[in-house]
């Protein structure tokens, strides 16, 4: 999907001048009087809502991944500019963290285009079928904005109505809202995504890289699951498989190569685009280590101390891989060869490495990679999870080992055990390296209770170990207050409704 990106002085409502300041609208102004009018407008708008998705993603792997055992960080002490991110990882950060504020903000941003959208998409007499897809789009992601806020904040402000006003008024709509409980936050994605599901096609009647009924019905499995609503997640990710709009690709590396952007697997992905409009993902450069010369990886100069060094894989992961999991080779590379020759021992994240790398634009990282939000492979391990939690252990085996068969080869190292407590293990285990680098290690940890326990343990082994001699005493103090991330003080100062 091209996403035309547009400011939104050109999507939303932009009254905030009073007529006795000026009297006569410039030609080339569009406000939401003479803009939402034809199917181009809506179609243009719902393809900024896309757009913050970017926003979100790009650094959405300190949250999800480096807080948790799964990565954490070349320690760069001629570079302390990106203090915050390590202070995430070791459970030390604080409200005025930047990455926290480009989730928050980046969620609202696309809620409030997705609420001028529906504010207006009703009353417009463009054909009802293109209509309905716009429509089930942005409540879509308005869907999965709310989602991610809610597991990351907790109770957080819900906003479904736009509000009119200059630019900064549009934008922090939630600016004034106090926080609802997230009961009422869930109930509303699950309604969101419920009519998501009902309006967008199927994958093959979808525009690539549009949200589907699919990856709405995805969604709400999800969220079944995260609310242990076992059932109801058996029931709709039954549906998604039963489709037949998904199967997993023969080789797991395969999906992540750029080449194969909105595959058969594919269930949502966020697009980004290599050029010089600003739409380009960098994270093959931001996941290498922080070398002054890249030379010995990618196979030309650049420096790359400012940006690499983050969502290391830590030695935990590397050894939760069994052996004969192709999976580790796809995403792990367990050093690089120097240039005298000598092999430096500095593993890193290989997933969205695709060699050969386009040339940087000037001194900016420039890549094709999209970010995977949901794949098949997670549909099939949150169906397992779902039937082996209602006590169908031999019924989720089978799910379980789809995914499985593909990262050993059929029917070489099936899973199984029925006994729920030991199938329960073996699924979660099976996440953590299916998924390993798309931000799902975290979240699942604080879902399923484990977060404290895990966490604590591996922060104490790692002091002990002294092989990160810079953390300090009081990190890795895992309580239950940091199983959520506080709000971002910006907003707090300016809210006083946000407590």
């Amino acid at each position: 999907m091209k996403i035309k990106i547009i400011t939104i002085g050109l999507l939303l409502s932009l009254g905030a001048c009073k007529e006795d300041f000026i009297d006569v609208t410039p030609q080339n102004f569009i406000s939401s009087n003479n803009y939402f009018k034809t199917e181009a407008d809506f179609t243009q708008a719902v393809n900024a809502t896309y757009a913050p998705l970017r926003t979100v993603y790009n650094s959405a792997y300190i949250a999800g991944e480096m807080r948790s055992d799964n990565t954490h960080y070349i320690f760069n002490n001629s570079n302390r500019g990106n203090l915050v991110r390590e202070e995430i990882a070791d459970f030390m950060n604080n409200p005025t963290a930047a990455p926290m504020l480009d989730k928050w903000s980046g969620n609202y941003r696309i809620i409030s285009y997705a609420n001028q959208v529906l504010a207006r998409i009703d009353a417009t007499t463009f054909s009802e079928s293109v209509k309905s897809n716009l429509k089930g789009q942005v409540l879509f992601l308005r869907a999965l904005a709310y989602f991610d806020l809610v597991q990351y904040f907790g109770d957080v402000p819900l906003v479904l109505e736009p509000t009119a006003g200059s630019d900064d008024e549009i934008l922090n709509v939630h600016s004034t809202k106090s926080r609802v409980p997230v009961a009422e936050v869930y109930n509303q994605i699950l309604k969101d995504a419920g009519d998501a599901a009902t309006l967008l096609p199927a994958k093959d009647q979808q525009e690539k890289g549009r949200a589907t009924s699919g990856a709405a019905k995805t969604l709400i499995g999800n969220v079944h699951v995260v609310l242990k609503q076992w059932d109801k997640a058996e029931t709709v990710l039954k549906e998604v498989v039963n489709s037949g709009q998904y199967s997993l690709l023969p080789d797991y590396a395969a999906f992540f190569n750029p080449a194969n952007k909105n595959n058969a697997e594919s269930v949502f992905e966020v697009q980004y685009m290599q050029g010089n409009l600003g739409l380009q993902s960098n994270f093959a450069y931001v996941f290498m280590p922080n070398l002054t010369d890249l030379t010995p990886i990618v196979g030309f100069r650049f420096n790359n101390q400012n940006t690499g060094g983050w969502n290391i894989p830590t030695d935990n992961l590397i050894a939760a891989y069994e052996p004969g999991d192709k999976r580790k080779e796809a995403s792990i590379a367990p050093g690089y060869t120097a240039a005298n020759g000598t092999f430096v021992d500095q593993p890193y994240v290989k997933k969205y490495l695709h060699l050969p790398l386009p040339t940087p634009n000037g001194s900016s990282p420039n890549t094709d990679e999209n970010w995977p939000v949901y794949r098949y492979s997670e549909v099939l391990l949150l169906l397992a999870e779902a039937l082996n939690e209602q006590g169908k252990g031999g019924e989720a085996l089978p799910y379980l080992n789809q995914v499985r068969d593909r990262a050993f080869g059929a029917g070489v190292s099936p899973v199984t055990v029925t006994g729920q407590e030991a199938l329960r293990e073996a699924i979660m285990k099976e996440r953590r390296v299916e998924l390993a680098f798309e931000n799902k290690r975290w979240l699942d940890l604080v879902r399923t209770g484990k977060a404290i326990e895990v966490l604590s343990a591996y922060g104490t082994a790692i002091k002990a170990s002294g092989k990160y001699p810079y953390l300090l005493p009081g990190s890795y103090n895992v309580t239950a207050d940091k199983l959520l991330f506080p709000v971002p003080f910006t907003e707090a100062q300016v809210n006083p409704n946000l407590k």
